[in-house]
């Protein structure tokens, strides 16, 4: 239940302090910012009818942003909406009453074939979005989804629950992407992932980007959108957060996506804020305003994503990191190495290794995290075990000849918890890994080495970095330290800086990864290109050209 002492993030008195002390310090009382960000701010049970906006009136569209799903398991899967009739608007277009909302799940898209249906309220507290979680469910199963509001029906979504435990499983094939900045392009690329055949899409990070966003939309250069000028800043409350969530899920590219694909997701730093480590903040604020906006961040970020309940966060924590199993074929452990981290070395960016960055105290998961990764792959039966995370896990030499840095975000700013990592892998005794990265805008193809200062050493598995959806523009097939970059990282069998996505497909004989780019970003509906196909052996780690 709400407790009334404690401001919702729409009061007026929140508002009006954010008004009157500016954006990036608008809350200095270590008291009154440990209140409101470790606020729970749950709907009050028992709401009066009074409180309750009756569905036949809502006159527009409710459903504006689609549907979603999400985290197949064999028996269920996550459903998701949010209702906004004008969702660019500061109140999404509905007052601050709760609305019922009816569900369907069908074998066919037609529903006539209907197997649950059910009720949820979009309650105001949580910006009026719909989490289901639909239970007891076919394993290994196709299913199609819509949501009503009065007479108002949402897009039908499909999805799909994961094979039974343990149950034998012969492919799997599923998409990478990240990075998706609105104003610096076109999103391309998820119309193309929307008509691919996939069991699966993973989200890598970076949904969206807490910078200002103009009139214009920076590099996608609308002649016919205005962007309200309440998006020209950069997110702080959850207001700003809700706000940005709504203009990016507007895009009728990633709505196709979402409708097309169950989608499993984790976060990187934008959602946030740039390049923030655990409680530690990029700029100079106070830690307890930090918090605060990380309470924000990361309430909205649950409120927009197809997650179930367990991923409700509580004030500034939220436990993101998780565990699935694809049958016998494939275990997914989804990390989060924002949340837990240590905070960076050497004052972040790029710099060479000191005593600081390789101390063993530094980690990028956190104690708890890294237990439960090492723990789980002990356990794990599955011919694959894959890591979809957020930062590149294997070294990244500087490509300039005799430049030592390296970036102090990356793994390689936390050697020592990739060592531990490491060490937990060969411990477990088992074959195939293969680690899932996002974050730095080009796709690369890694073999993780045991010494990466020594290339003959052997190679524990492999690393798929999927490029950017928009992030960095256009970019360039081979950038200006394409070749550098190359000769300095021999264990480096891929590089393109092209924006697009991934797919890969698992057998249980080889992996195949197929990455995917778009010429531009700066104008719409350009043609996907298959970059190139790499094949890893079961039980061999390595790249190889398909």
């Amino acid at each position: 239940m709400t407790t009334p002492a404690r401001p919702s993030s729409h009061s007026p008195e929140l508002r009006a302090a954010a008004g009157a002390l500016g954006r990036r310090r608008f809350l200095t009382s270590t008291a009154a910012a440990a209140a409101l960000a470790f606020a729970v701010n749950l709907p009050a049970a028992g709401t009066a009818a009074a409180d309750e906006l009756e569905p036949a009136r809502l006159a527009e569209d409710p459903f504006t942003l689609g549907v979603a799903s999400g985290d197949p398991l064999p028996d269920s899967v996550a459903l998701w909406t949010r209702l906004a009739p004008r969702p660019l608007d500061l109140d999404g277009g509905l007052p601050a009453r709760r609305v019922s909302v009816r569900w369907e799940l069908a074998h066919d898209e037609r529903f006539r074939r209907v197997v649950r249906r059910g009720h949820a309220w979009a309650h105001p507290e949580f910006n009026h979005a719909v989490h289901v979680d639909v239970r007891n469910l076919r394993p290994g199963s196709v299913y199609y989804y819509r949501f009503r509001a009065g007479d108002w029906i949402s897009p039908t979504g499909r999805t799909r629950t994961a094979p039974g435990h343990g149950a034998r499983v012969d492919a799997l094939r599923f998409g990478l992407v990240s990075c998706q900045r609105y104003d610096q392009g076109h999103w391309t690329a998820f119309r193309h992932l929307a008509g691919e055949d996939l069991d699966a899409v993973f989200h890598l990070g970076d949904y969206l980007y807490e910078y200002a966003v103009n009139a214009r939309a920076g590099g996608r250069g609308y002649t016919d959108r205005v962007i309200p000028a309440h998006f020209d800043h950069e997110t702080v409350t959850l207001e700003d957060y809700r706000l940005r969530y709504a203009l990016y899920k507007s895009d009728p590219d990633l709505i196709a996506a979402h409708l097309a694909h169950p989608f499993v997701v984790t976060w990187d730093d934008h959602e946030t804020e740039n390049n923030y480590a655990g409680g530690n903040p990029e700029n100079s604020v106070a830690p307890e305003e930090f918090l605060l906006r990380r309470a924000a961040a990361y309430r909205a970020y649950w409120e927009n994503m197809p997650l179930r309940a367990a991923q409700r966060p509580e004030g500034p924590d939220l436990r993101l990191y998780r565990r699935m199993h694809w049958g016998d074929l494939a275990q997914f452990d989804v990390l989060d190495t924002r949340q837990y981290r240590t905070d960076q070395a050497n004052g972040d960016g790029w710099k060479t290794p000191t005593a600081e960055s390789e101390a063993e105290s530094m980690t990028l998961t956190g104690a708890e995290q890294e237990r439960w990764l090492v723990d789980g792959w002990r356990r794990s039966s599955a011919v694959w075990n894959v890591v979809p995370q957020q930062v590149t896990f294997s070294r990244r030499n500087n490509p300039a000849a005799g430049n030592t840095t390296l970036s102090m975000d990356s793994w390689d700013g936390y050697p020592a918890s990739r060592r531990r990592v490491l060490e937990g892998w060969k411990a477990s005794g088992r074959q195939n890994l293969m680690v899932l990265t996002g974050d730095v805008h080009v796709h690369y193809g890694l073999e993780i080495k045991e010494d990466f200062d020594d290339p003959a050493s052997r190679t524990l598995g492999t690393e798929i970095v999927t490029t950017s959806v928009s992030s960095g523009g256009d970019g360039a097939e081979r950038p200006a330290n394409w070749a550098g970059y190359l000769e300095r990282n021999p264990h480096l069998r891929f590089y393109n800086g092209l924006r697009g996505y991934t797919t890969v497909e698992l057998g249980r004989r080889a992996a195949v990864t197929r990455f995917k780019t778009v010429p531009r970003v700066t104008v719409p509906n350009a043609p996907l290109t298959v970059a190139a196909t790499y094949v890893t052996e079961s039980g061999d780690p390595g790249l190889n050209p398909a």
